[in-house]
């Protein structure tokens, strides 16, 4: 399981896992889900093109989700935020069957895109990863405070000068970085799972914005790790693994805030909400 050929996906998975939770974080709060969907399998369409013409699949997963970000927030500001995703994905995945339909040498990478390849991670391929990782982690450090406020309410945002729009666009291109990162090592369809599972089950243990960031980088961590581990063991697919376990820990999670909030009772847990929205609107700020 530690052999010399497995290191490179312990680290890459670390990385990814690390960073999937943190963004996690803010991509659940913002109910922005479908974005972190729309995006991994949008940026797909990039690295067929970029195979097509020859070039690096980073840079054509990079600009396509970059791209895609861009004409989310921008649709965004003059229809629904939904409708605007919805036909980003529609034009960046037609424009992926446009590209795969004048290749035929594609098929072998088309799977690893889907479903990652995290056993198969080079020292290449390792340090770009590491680096947009570094620039996801500073972006959501220098920009925690005006990005938490956009997130649990807009409209005090605003009044306190921060351009909700700004914010949603910087918000994107970060998930953009991560698609980026993430792609090659978990897949398309994967970093979607890290990416809303291990923050959702985190927020149903606590309200409390630092330690829900911390726990849903804990979980996202045990997600990979215990599917590497389960997967090497098995020789079954890692996806199924990150899919079931994220599955399980969320059915986990919601039973826990159920017990909990029936063990606290109705006026207890109407105290507790105040107070949890007094601390995100006056002290977290």
């Amino acid at each position: 399981m530690f052999a010399s050929f497995m290191i490179h996906a312990w680290e890459a998975a670390t990385v990814v896992a690390v960073v999937a939770g943190l963004v996690g974080f803010f991509t659940v709060l913002r109910g922005a889900a479908f974005a972190a969907h729309a995006l991994p399998n949008g940026a797909f369409a990039g690295a067929a093109g970029a195979v097509l013409l020859g070039a690096s699949t980073l840079a054509g997963l990079g600009v396509f989700s970059v791209a895609g970000a861009g004409m989310i927030a921008g649709l965004g500001r003059r229809a629904r935020s939904d409708v605007a995703t919805a036909l980003t994905i529609v034009l960046m995945l037609a424009l992926g069957d446009l590209f795969l339909s004048r290749t035929s040498e594609y098929a072998p990478e088309i799977f690893a895109l889907l479903f990652g390849e995290v056993l198969a991670v080079s020292t290449g391929e390792l340090w770009p990863t590491v680096a947009i990782a570094v620039v996801c982690i500073v972006a959501v450090v220098v920009l925690y405070r005006p990005l938490m406020l956009s997130s649990v309410s807009p409209d005090v945002a605003e009044a306190r000068g921060v351009n909700p729009r700004v914010m949603d666009l910087a918000f994107l291109v970060i998930v953009a970085l991560v698609t980026t990162m993430a792609v090659p090592v978990v897949g398309s369809l994967l970093i979607f799972s890290l990416l809303i599972g291990p923050p959702a089950v985190a927020r149903s243990f606590t309200n409390r914005p630092s330690a829900a960031m911390g726990l849903s980088m804990l979980f996202a961590l045990v997600t990979v790790w215990a599917a590497i581990a389960v997967s090497y063991e098995t020789n079954l697919p890692i996806g199924f693994f990150v899919g079931a376990i994220g599955a399980l820990s969320y059915t986990v999670g919601r039973g826990w805030t159920a017990w909990h909030d029936r063990r606290m009772g109705p006026g207890k847990r109407g105290e507790r909400d105040v107070l949890d929205a007094s601390r995100r609107h006056g002290g977290a700020f």
